[in-house]
């Protein structure tokens, strides 16, 4: 059990930052896994109250708007992104 919590550290380690600079580039990813958050949680609400919930809708949901979400990146790749808190060029500022 330990030699997996080491090996999951190393992982996590090795590939935070190209995971960041990913969620970096396309904000609506980090909209999307907040979503799953709040999906998760309510089901689990829902099954403490005893709500049955078949995992199958779960993942069938999650699937479905990562599959969206990947059109969607796929998509707009040729747009321009945005970047959010860091200040105007001068360039950019209308006169």
């Amino acid at each position: 059990m330990v030699a997996a919590n080491v090996v999951a550290l190393i992982v996590m380690l090795a590939i935070g930052k190209s995971i960041s600079e990913f969620v970096e580039r396309h904000p609506s990813v980090k909209v999307l896994a907040l979503s799953f958050l709040l999906m998760i949680g309510l089901v689990l609400v829902a099954e403490g109250f005893g709500a049955h919930i078949g995992k199958g809708y779960i993942y069938g949901a999650m699937g479905f708007s990562v599959f969206v979400e990947m059109i969607n990146i796929r998509t707009t790749r040729k747009t321009h992104v945005v970047r959010l808190n860091q200040t105007p060029d001068v360039d950019d500022i209308p006169a």
